[in-house]
């Protein structure tokens, strides 16, 4: 998850939500990094969703199955808002769980 959603954000790097609509391979691109992120969150095991709560799991993968299932029909405001909004706030969670911080005892 956490790799797919640096590969978003570097593909999306001093570009605008209108490359979105002239390039195809960027959105294809950043479709495929969604449906990683959505794939690899389904398969996190309910007690990890559970510990990890603040992660919305169910939103995650509902978005990668509608983009599974809608092919050439992508919301490129949904796919944008995804990228720019939501990943930096989900990455930093991501890094938490991954790398969690020392505890002082």
């Amino acid at each position: 998850m956490l790799d797919a959603a640096h590969d978003a954000l570097s593909f999306v790097e001093n570009r605008s939500r209108a490359d979105l609509d002239s390039d195809r391979m960027l959105t294809l691109s950043l479709v495929k990094c969604i449906e990683i992120i959505g794939e690899a969150a389904a398969q996190v095991s309910i007690d990890w969703r559970a510990i990890c709560s603040d992660i919305p799991w169910t939103d995650i993968v509902g978005m990668r199955n509608r983009l599974i299932h809608v092919y050439y029909d992508v919301n490129h405001d949904i796919v944008w808002q995804t990228i720019r909004q939501d990943l930096p706030n989900l990455i930093p969670k991501l890094e938490a769980i991954l790398h969690p911080e020392p505890t002082e005892e």
